[in-house]
């Protein structure tokens, strides 16, 4: 069995030194913020946790913190977004994860939480996350509708390719009445250099807002 590819090895790395040390990583928005997962268009940068004084969304914390959320049905994100998956289902979609997760800090948990799963299965990576927002102020998402999905729902992805390695990510946002919750999920197989197809990334991605969205109305 050859030895992990020197880009794989790059990304990696960063993952389990941050998770060691316990350093505070805010939760996804749409895919773009800066966060420790595997990169392929714009891997050439060493991946870092991001600013703790934002949220993934992209949308800056009120001042004081703690404070109320907006008017609307949810008053608070699951308090351990961790366990809104259910064991299995990270079984499934992220072989070789740790089911328990990795909690996803927030500057407010009273409005934002998350968690993500990562492992590599042989040389086949997969990256889950999901976010929580019930500020009622988080970015809309973009792509193809999604039905039956909350009050509006959407799915993209896209495949990017770095020195001829594939990953292709799925973002999932779901909106219901003042909540956002936002699923991504992403990989590829560092010894073929391909990525997964569209549907396996769509349709786990979506999976994982489904029940997502289950955890919340709890």
């Amino acid at each position: 069995m050859r030895s992990l590819p020197l880009t794989l090895v790059a990304r990696i790395l960063p993952v389990a030194v941050l998770a060691v040390a316990g350093v505070a990583m805010t939760t996804p928005g749409s895919g773009d913020s800066d966060d420790t997962r595997p990169q392929a268009a714009d891997a050439s940068s060493t991946p870092s946790a991001a600013d703790p004084t934002e949220d993934g969304s992209g949308i800056a914390p009120d001042g004081g913190g703690g404070g109320a959320s907006t008017a609307g049905r949810f008053s608070k994100p699951p308090a351990q977004a961790c366990n809104a998956l259910p064991a299995a289902q990270v079984k499934k979609l992220v072989p070789g994860a740790k089911t328990s997760g990795n909690e996803l800090k927030s500057s407010d948990l009273n409005r934002r939480s998350g968690c993500s799963w990562h492992a590599l299965d042989g040389f086949d990576y997969r990256w889950l996350d999901i976010s929580f927002d019930v500020t009622g102020r988080a970015p809309a998402g973009s792509g193809d509708p999604v039905s039956g999905l909350g009050d509006k729902a959407t799915v993209s992805d896209k495949l990017t390719s770095d020195d001829d390695q594939q990953v292709r990510e799925a973002v999932v946002t779901v909106r219901k009445d003042n909540a956002t919750i936002v699923a991504t999920y992403n990989g590829g197989d560092f010894e073929s250099h391909k990525a997964p197809s569209s549907k396996v990334v769509r349709d786990g991605a979506i999976s994982a807002a489904k029940n997502a969205l289950s955890a919340l109305d709890e």
